[in-house]
């Protein structure tokens, strides 16, 4: 007998949640509808931190997986699932098997059995993501979930899981995060939903001077359920409040001068680590266009385009100088394909406190005694 489609689905819930959960497969469409993604595969796993309820979920074109913690948050992540339109559940515990379908006029036709074989132990996670993020996040309804953003998102998180530790247990608890420039912060967002499903725990500001942007911001995080741990602050780069000193500090795309700014309050908080993707490089282009250039290389400076061009290059040289002389060690790592942005150049910094070297301080003076230009940076490092 077909029974309401919302009494199946507490059903499902209350299955889903229960530690005796040994795996659950949603698929298929209600007439009508089309779920945001194929299909969703559930079981519990032992991690190191704990056990964790283990989400696959497939677009279509490459899987994902996550593994969120007992509680607040599997709930979450299960009630996400429940609300797409799946047209079949298909539950396994260790005492019972239950199977739903949604029938075309949109109710439940439930079919209960008795499991049918011993229950599994939890598997071992350790397969390798191909998305960092799930496709199928709330985040991505949010914000939107083009191709070219998911993308972009998993670029910056694949930055980001080289920059940190491999261990997440190595991690400082909590870990404090600061994005400078947020703007509207999806990449914010994303940086706290992959930190919080490694199993750190995360507190998040982001900074932006418009403070219509700190509102929307606000109401997403409300949206998302983050609200507590994901806050935001209306401010310039250089001057906004923040509680605490952070551990991470994220400044991507804050264009020309504002970038060093951004690196400048990263020294000076002694964050432990910094990626930072520059826009723009107004400040030395101009003060390139403005004098001479050395011997023999006029033919860099004389055609405009190749004057931006090449200010782009040393603007991010210096930087990366101007940090290595403060105990970081520097990557310049390709962002994101050019193909996406002709921005795409990301300086991934972790401070190591190794005192600079005679050797490079010499370097760093002499290019900049060369083509006679101060960078911003090293004004705002003084």
């Amino acid at each position: 007998m077909p029974q309401p489609l919302d009494t199946a689905l507490a059903e499902v819930r209350d299955l889903l949640l229960d530690p005796a959960l040994t795996r659950a497969v949603a698929a298929g469409r209600r007439r009508g509808h089309i779920p945001s993604v194929n299909r969703a595969e559930l079981r519990p796993v032992a991690l190191k931190g704990g056990p964790r309820l283990q989400i696959v979920t497939d677009d279509g074109a490459r899987p994902y997986t996550r593994n969120v913690a007992p509680g607040s948050e599997a709930a979450a992540a299960v009630d996400a699932l429940l609300a797409e339109p799946f047209g079949n559940w298909h539950v396994e515990t260790a005492s019972a098997t239950v199977q739903v379908r949604v029938t075309k006029k949109g109710d439940a036709q439930v079919h209960r059995a008795a499991a049918t074989t011993a229950p599994a132990a939890p598997q071992q996670h350790d397969r390798t993501k191909q998305w960092l993020l799930d496709p199928g996040d709330p985040l991505f309804a949010v914000v939107g979930g083009t191709a070219a953003k998911r993308r972009q998102v998993d670029a910056f998180l694949r930055a980001l899981a080289a920059t940190l530790p491999d261990d997440p247990a190595s991690l400082p608890s909590p870990l404090r995060v600061v994005d400078l420039g947020c703007g509207n912060a999806y990449l914010t967002f994303a940086a706290y939903r992959y930190l919080t499903d490694l199993g750190a725990d995360v507190q998040v500001v982001g900074v932006d001077v418009r403070d219509d942007q700190r509102v929307r911001n606000s109401a997403v995080a409300e949206q998302l359920g983050c609200a507590d741990r994901v806050t935001f602050v209306a401010g310039t780069i250089s001057d906004a409040e923040v509680a605490y000193p952070p551990d991470l500090v994220l400044a991507l795309h804050a264009c020309d001068t504002a970038t060093d700014q951004a690196l400048a309050r990263a020294v000076h908080w002694n964050a432990r680590w910094v990626l930072a993707a520059p826009c723009c490089h107004h400040d030395i282009a101009a003060q390139l266009k403005a004098g001479t250039a050395p011997p023999p290389y006029g033919e860099l400076t004389r055609h405009a385009i190749l004057r931006e061009r090449y200010a782009d290059v040393l603007t991010d040289s210096l930087r990366s100088a101007l940090l290595r002389l403060r105990g970081y060690r520097v990557d310049v790592v390709e962002f994101v394909d050019s193909a996406h942005t002709p921005r795409n150049l990301l300086l991934r910094a972790r401070h190591t406190g190794a005192a600079p070297t005679d050797e490079q301080r010499a370097e760093y003076a002499a290019l900049t005694a060369q083509w006679g230009v101060t960078p911003a940076l090293a004004k705002l490092l003084h």
